[in-house]
Parts: structure tokens; sequence; C-alpha cells
């Protein structure tokens, strides 16, 4: 089935573009998804994700943060406390005119912006995140030559995955400022956390400490050589959503034997 467009005001006043794909028949749960760093809910791999989670009749809402693909909004005032603000606006969003989120995942810093939204989601049975961090200061490292020129001149233009972007110091203040340890500890919901050893833009270390502070019950599943988008394996986003839909189904309620 074709998926809906979908728009929804953000966290900021700005319409955020979404998307809802949707199963055949009647879905057994919805999931919110929190696309990566500077990316947008159109990414092949999260195109292969929706349509696996549709073949076990689970839909999927995505949408683009303030500021990036088809929303509205100016990216340079956005920063990890929006995208969270922003992912629990689509929670709301979702409860008002769908069904509350049973499953939150994000990807990379969308991963860890879910991991700090999903304790204020009271409807959500499991979290799971790929390729997260485990500290949104890490997005920092992207574009770490250009730090000193942003604390100068409050903000500056950077390349990322070859186009520019505006980041502005209060973005940078704001990710060193959060405390994503803090809320993976208080999460007390299921977790998956999916990682790949090889995976060169965050490091397998952070999937470790992401578990380690997190509660049980928890699950690790190592993504064996995918990159950290997903792309260059076609096959890897199938496979999350695959292990996503097997894992989550013992917390959803319609679940039997």
């Amino acid at each position: 089935m074709p998926a809906q467009k979908i728009t929804f005001k953000g966290a900021l006043g700005a319409d955020l573009a979404a998307k809802l794909d949707t199963p055949d028949g009647t879905p057994r749960a919805y999931a919110l998804f929190a696309h990566c760093f500077t990316c947008g809910k159109d990414l092949n791999a999260i195109n292969r994700i929706a349509k696996a989670l549709n073949d076990d009749d689970i839909a999927l809402f995505r949408f683009d943060f303030t500021g990036l693909g088809r929303s509205n909004g100016d990216f340079a005032n956005t920063n990890f406390s929006s995208n969270v603000a922003d992912l629990l606006a689509a929670a709301d969003f979702m409860r008002d005119e769908l069904e509350a989120p049973a499953i939150m995942m994000g990807h990379s810093l969308g991963g860890a912006a879910t991991l700090v939204a999903a304790g204020k989601v009271p409807e959500v049975k499991a979290v799971a995140t790929i390729a997260a961090p485990f500290d949104s200061e890490n997005v920092l490292k992207q574009f770490s030559d250009d730090l000193d020129r942003i604390a100068e001149q409050g903000e500056a233009t950077v390349s990322l995955a070859g186009r520019p972007f505006k980041i502005k110091h209060q973005f940078v203040e704001d990710a060193r400022a959060q405390n994503v340890e803090a809320a993976i500890k208080a999460l007390k919901k299921p977790l998956l956390v999916m990682h790949s050893p090889v995976d060169e833009t965050v490091s397998v270390d952070h999937a470790r400490r992401i578990f380690v502070a997190a509660k049980h019950p928890k699950s690790y599943v190592s993504l064996d050589l995918a990159d950290h988008l997903l792309m260059e394996r076609p096959h890897d986003g199938v496979y999350v959503a695959r292990v996503l839909s097997a894992w989550a189904s013992q917390y959803l309620d319609d679940v039997t034997s």
C-alpha cells in the first residue's frame, strides 16, 4: 500500500513532513522512527525497514526533523533537544489522529533522541536503536575541525555528507549539555540495541555503553558487516526490521500463541 503523506506541527512550530506506511490489513501496532543526523525519512534503508515491518503487520510513522527533507523550519535553529521535542510532537500526533506508538526506534543520533523521548511516551512498550551513540556529543566529531570557528563566530557553515549546513553555537552547547545515560537508566522499557562492529561513524563501543547502562529486559544484536547507514547491503535494513518485529512481538498485547 502506498505511504500516506502527513503533515503535523513540530516542536518549533514548523510544519513537518511525515509518511505513514501501513500493512494491507489492520496494523497490530504502530512504530515511530527517528532518522539519523542530517538524513531524512526517505532514506532507502528506512524504506526497506518500513516495507519489512508492514509485511509483519506493523505500521511505521516516519518524519523529517525540523529543517530537513520536506519539513519546514530552519535547521540552524534546531539541536538535540528540539529533535527530542519533535519526536514527542510526533507521538502526540499519532495518539490524537492514529494510535499512540507501541514501538519507538531510532537510527544514529535519532536513536539517542529516541532513548530520551521514549521514556516520556507512556504507551511505548518496546524501544530499539540502530547504530546509536551513547551520548549526543558524539555528533560533534562530524565537524570537529569547525568547532573553534563556530565558537568564535557564533555559527559556521560546515560540510556534512557533501552538503552545506549552518551550525550555531547553541547546537554545540546543547549537544554537550545532554545526559543520555541518565535517560537510558531511567527508561524502564524493553530495549533492543543493534550495531555493527565495523561501524566507522559511531564506534560499536557506544552500543556496549548503552547496553550496560540499560536495565533489563535488554537485548543486543550485532549487524555484522553493515555500514552505518545500512546502505551498502540492502538486506541489512530488512534484517533490522525482521529482528525488531520478532523481538517486539513478545511485548505487544495482541500476540497469540
